[in-house]
């Protein structure tokens, strides 16, 4: 892989600068969705995957923002086989567990309750953003552009909004919400207290 880009010269220099922060905040997404996949803590992933995507829905939203992108030709140059993903999917899907499973409404102009893996998503997601990145290091910047625009329009800006609000509702219930039984026992263990101290009740 060269890290040439010849297509940067027939560029005006503020879309070549946007193009370079656009793969910069993909690169660091997609070391960061590994490095959080490799160390398999569910604890902290939940706030770093939070806090990763949160970041290059940025990118998307810049992305959105501009201007129709248009590829330099008709057809996808050849970037050669996307990336193997599978292994970062499955080491996701297992430090995630019970939350991996989550459910959202794709179009909320045709509301449709779709079921989903926050792991499949993500890898998705990743998917996407590497086949743009693998052009964009061959050189082909226009298209690196075209892809993240589109793909962000079609499917992965969707898709990482809903995993987005997936990972904000668990950690809303983990900070938020009280089990009945759990408070029922702590009123119940400062009751026996009192009544052992000859406290009186207050009233």
């Amino acid at each position: 892989m060269t890290d040439t880009k010849p297509e940067l010269g027939t560029l005006d220099p503020e879309t070549r600068e946007f193009a370079s922060q656009i793969s910069d905040q993909v690169e660091s997404f997609l070391l960061a969705l590994r490095a959080i996949a490799r160390e398999a803590d569910g604890g902290r992933a939940i706030s770093l995957l939070l806090l990763e995507i949160s970041q290059v829905l940025l990118a998307g939203a810049r992305l959105g923002a501009q201007q129709d992108f248009t590829p330099a030709a008709e057809y996808q140059p050849d970037v050669g086989p996307e990336a193997d993903l599978d292994e970062m999917r499955l080491a996701l899907a297992g430090m995630l567990g019970g939350v991996d499973t989550y459910s959202f409404v794709f179009d909320p102009y045709v509301p449709e309750i779709v079921e989903s893996q926050l792991s499949d998503d993500l890898t998705s997601i990743a998917t996407d953003l590497e086949n743009g990145l693998r052009h964009y290091r061959l050189g082909n910047v226009s298209e690196a552009l075209w892809w993240w625009q589109f793909s962000y329009v079609s499917s992965w800006g969707n898709l990482a909004g809903a995993a987005l609000n997936a990972l904000l509702s668990v950690v809303s219930h983990d900070r938020l919400d009280t089990d009945p039984l759990v408070e029922e026992e702590e009123q119940l263990a400062v009751a026996d207290e009192m009544l052992e101290s000859g406290e009186p009740d207050a009233r």
